[in-house]
């Protein structure tokens, strides 16, 4: 059995907190070649969540298949309508919640990006008439945006390939949080 090695990650942690990091202030976020463990951009963001309401409810559902085909249906079109932009820097599914994360460097990126969460509230309106005449649950969705400048970083370990972009600020967590409401 590995243990864990202590005295090996104080050094790890001691190394990050000592090494000089630069913080680039851009109106556009870069792509993601351009993060190291030593930068981080501060920029322009837009976050889009989609979050399904009483999922817990859904997912008790005895009936797999059924649940696993209205998951599906959700998730791949929202996904088709989130990622469908040049300015779009990363885009997942976490859980019953699908979300995107964008560069906004202009208001009119910012209101390309308003359109999408419009898109995606008729495109509820017809996979719940779809769910209905399937004689299937329908479903119904929270749908957050936010844009600020938020900071950017890249997270987690070095030299293992575990390691993803962390979004530091109000837009990501306030769009989050919006789904929800």
């Amino acid at each position: 059995m590995a243990y864990y090695d202590y005295k090996k990650g104080k050094e790890r942690i001691v190394e990050i907190l000592d090494n000089k990091m630069e913080v680039i202030e851009k109106n556009e976020l870069p792509n993601d070649e351009s993060f190291t463990f030593t930068n981080g951009y501060y920029s322009w963001v837009t976050g889009i969540f989609v979050d399904i309401r009483n999922s817990s409810e859904l997912f008790a559902d005895e009936d797999k298949e059924k649940v696993a085909k209205i998951i599906r249906s959700f998730t791949s079109e929202i996904i088709e309508i989130l990622r469908d932009n040049d300015n779009r820097r990363e885009i997942g599914i976490r859980g019953d919640c699908v979300y995107a994360i964008y560069t906004s460097p202009t208001k009119d990126d910012i209101y390309e990006l308003a359109d999408k969460t419009f898109y995606i509230n008729t495109y509820m309106k017809m996979l719940n008439k779809l769910l209905k005449d399937r004689t299937l649950p329908e479903i119904r969705v929270g749908i957050g945006m936010s844009t600020a400048k938020e900071l950017v970083v890249k997270a987690g370990r070095k030299d293992v390939g575990i390691n993803s972009k962390v979004w530091i600020g109000k837009a990501v967590t306030t769009a989050s949080n919006l789904s929800s409401l």
